[in-house]
C-alpha cells in the first residue's frame, strides 16, 4: 500500500513545468535551449509597483493580513471592475489569494461536490482539469474546431448541460489559443445560463489586459446572470508581477463567503507586501503595461509570419494572450531514424532534441492535435526558436522522402 494519498496519486503534475524543467536540465548540461513552454512575461515589475512593495515595508505592512486582503487592495480591485468592465462589486464579494490557480482551487473545493459535472471547452488552461479532479468533480470537455477559433457556441453549451452540470469554467483571452469571446458570443452564452439557475459560470480572465483587438469583455458585465457569475483574475500577467502571487475572485457574496472560509483554514491571508503592490498596480500609472501590451502585439506579429512558414503547422492568429497554438497531426505518422511520431508529445521531444526549443504538448490542454508555443520571450529569441523548429521540421519531411 502507497503511502501517498490516492488524490495525489491520481493527479497529473503540471506539464509546462516539466517540459521547462527538462529545457534547465539540457542547459545545465550546456546545451543552448530556448524555451517557450512557460507563459511567463519576460518583462521586470513596473518601477511603480516595486516602489509600493518597498513603501509597504518601509510602513510596516509586515503583520498578518485579513484573510480577504486589505481594504485597500480591495476597493482597488472594485474600482478597476468599474473602471475597465462597468461591474459593480462592494468589497464583501471580493477574495484576494495567493495567485489565480489559488482562487480556482478555492473555488473548486468551494462549490464542488464529488459527481458534480464542470463543462471546460477544449483546449483549456492544464491545470484546470486537475483542480476539478482534486475537488472531486467530473469534466465534461466539449472540443472544439480551429475552424470554430476554439469555442463553443450558444447551441454546443446547452446540448452539453445536464442534472449534473454544477459550472461552466472557461477563459477569456484563453491559455492556449489566444482566442476571445466577444460581446454577442458571451451574451448568447448567458442567455443560455439564464434558463439554468443552478449553473455557476467561471470566468477566467488573467489576460484579459493582453488584448490586440479592443475592448475586452466579460460575461459578467450581463445583469441578469450576475448572481451565478465568478470572475477570476489577478496581477501576474499585465503587470509582470508573476512572483508576487496576487490573484482574486468577484463573486456573489455567499461564495466569496465560502472560499474566505476554506482560506482561512489553508494559507490565510496573501502576501502583505505583494498585496500592496497589487493595489500601486490598479491604481497606478498604466503606461508601463500599455507598452508591454504593445511589445506583446509586436512580438505576436511577427511569430505568427514566421509559423505560418513551418510545413504543416496549421495557425489561427491569436487576438490575445501570448501563445500559438498550431494544429500539427498533418505531421503524424512521419519517421525520424526509423521511430514514427504518433503524437503531440513524441513531436514535442522531437523539437526539443533536434531543434533545441522546448514547447508543450496539446494533449495536456486537451487538443491532441496541438502544441503550444509562449512569444513572451523576447522577438529575437522567438524568431531563433521558430528557425530551428522550421529546419527541424524541413529535416524531417525530407527524411520522409528518401
Amino acid at each position: 500500500m502507497s503511502i501517498i494519498s490516492d488524490r495525489i496519486l491520481n493527479m497529473e503534475g503540471s506539464p509546462t513545468i516539466a517540459m521547462s524543467q527538462k529545457s534547465r536540465d539540457l542547459k545545465s548540461q550546456g546545451i543552448d535551449i530556448i524555451n517557450l513552454s512557460l507563459g511567463e512575461p519576460d518583462f521586470d515589475t513596473p518601477t511603480n509597483i516595486k516602489q509600493g512593495a518597498k513603501r509597504a515595508i518601509d510602513e510596516n505592512y509586515s503583520h498578518y493580513p485579513p484573510i480577504g486582503g486589505y481594504p485597500e487592495l480591495r476597493d482597488a480591485i472594485c474600482e478597476k471592475l468599474k473602471r475597465e468592465n462597468n461591474c459593480n462589486y462592494s468589497v464583501s464579494q471580493i477574495l484576494v489569494s495567493n495567485g489565480a490557480k489559488h482562487s480556482l482551487s478555492n473555488l473548486m473545493l468551494s462549490l464542488l461536490n464529488p459527481g458534480d459535472e464542470v463543462i471546460i471547452p477544449t483546449p483549456f488552461w492544464a491545470s484546470y482539469s486537475e483542480i476539478v479532479k482534486l475537488a472531486g468533480g467530473k469534466i465534461k470537455p466539449i472540443r472544439t474546431t480551429i475552424e470554430n477559433r476554439f469555442k463553443i457556441t450558444a447551441e454546443e453549451l446547452e446540448k452539453n448541460i445536464t442534472k449534473k452540470t454544477k459550472i461552466l469554467l472557461y477563459s477569456s483571452p484563453c491559455n492556449p489559443t489566444g482566442c476571445l469571446y466577444s460581446y454577442e458570443e458571451l451574451k448568447s452564452l448567458a442567455e443560455v445560463i439564464n434558463r439554468q439557475p443552478n449553473i455557476i459560470v467561471i470566468s477566467d480572465e488573467i489576460y484579459e489586459h493582453i488584448n490586440y483587438i479592443g475592448k475586452h469583455q466579460s460575461i459578467a458585465q450581463f445583469n441578469e446572470i450576475k448572481e451565478q457569475v465568478v470572475i477570476v483574475n489577478g496581477v501576474s500577467k499585465a503587470y509582470a508581477m508573476t512572483g508576487y502571487r496576487i490573484g482574486y475572485i468577484a463573486a456573489p457574496e455567499n461564495i466569496t463567503n465560502a472560499c474566505m472560509k476554506l482560506q482561512g483554514q489553508m494559507t490565510s491571508g496573501a502576501s502583505s507586501i505583494a498585496q500592496i503592490a497589487a493595489a500601486e498596480a490598479l491604481n497606478g500609472n498604466q503606461e508601463t503595461r500599455d507598452k508591454m501590451v504593445s511589445t506583446f502585439k509586436s512580438r505576436r506579429d511577427n511569430a505568427y509570419d514566421l509559423i505560418k512558414t513551418i510545413y504543416g503547422f496549421e495557425t489561427i492568429e491569436p487576438e490575445g494572450a501570448f501563445y500559438l497554438f498550431p494544429k500539427i497531426d498533418s505531421l503524424f505518422g512521419l519517421k525520424h531514424k526509423g521511430k514514427e511520431i504518433t503524437n503531440a508529445n513524441e513531436l514535442c521531444f522531437y523539437i526539443l532534441n533536434q531543434a533545441r526549443v522546448a514547447t508543450v504538448t496539446g494533449a495536456a490542454f486537451g487538443e491532441p492535435n496541438c502544441i503550444r508555443l509562449s512569444y513572451a520571450c523576447s522577438e529575437e529569441k522567438m524568431t531563433e526558436a521558430l528557425r530551428r523548429i522550421k529546419h527541424a521540421i524541413d529535416m524531417l519531411v525530407k527524411e520522409n522522402k528518401q
